[in-house]
């Protein structure tokens, strides 16, 4: 447990008390998404967010937003050559020449979930049978990294074709979209969400 300067008791991830990392925690992390326009930025961002520090991303949010057309897969989706050479001479996002081209592939094969399934959010909530998973871990240390359900999506969604998208990355986004509750038991969020 973390107590930030509000004397709130929250998940001992959010350790920085920096105000973005204390808003994203209280308002989006746990809070089950039914928007494919954030289900598509999640999904580039924990993608850029491999091998990183979460509160990194988050810093880097808005540049990444900007640079990735509000996070439009429509636009992405026909990102080119020039435009991924563009991207990596952009201060503002982490230049990775492979997870900016992944973004585009990305993009492409979530586009191909929308015609299929009508919305990339059926799609991934059947994964947890359309229902947030409410766990109650005492600690974040209690808290698995990985599920069968993880497995099984990131298994299925590298199957259609998207990267950067292993069972640890899977996990960590079911956690932010609200796919399971994992704020442990002492953060003043787990009640609000169950």
């Amino acid at each position: 447990m973390t107590l930030t300067s509000d004397a709130l008791p929250r998940c001992s991830w959010v350790h920085h008390n920096d105000p973005l990392e204390v808003a994203y925690h209280d308002t989006e992390w746990g809070v089950p998404l039914h928007d494919d326009t954030k289900h598509f930025e999640f999904i580039i961002l924990d993608g850029f967010q491999a091998g990183l520090s979460w509160i990194t991303i988050l810093r880097k949010r808005e540049n990444f937003r900007a640079a990735f057309a509000g996070f439009d897969p429509q636009v992405v989706a026909g990102y080119d050559e020039a435009k991924h050479q563009e991207l990596l001479g952009n201060a503002g996002i982490v230049r990775n020449r492979l997870k900016i081209a992944a973004a585009t592939l990305n993009a492409q094969a979530f586009l191909k979930v929308q015609e299929t399934f009508g919305s990339f959010d059926r799609y991934i909530w059947q994964f947890v049978d359309g229902e947030t998973v409410q766990n109650a871990w005492p600690t974040l240390a209690d808290a698995p990294t990985r599920t069968a359900a993880s497995d099984a999506m990131s298994k299925d969604l590298k199957q259609r074709g998207f990267k950067f998208v292993g069972t640890t990355i899977c996990y960590a986004y079911m956690q932010a979209a609200g796919m399971v509750n994992d704020h442990t038991t002492d953060c003043f969020r787990h009640r609000e969400l169950a």
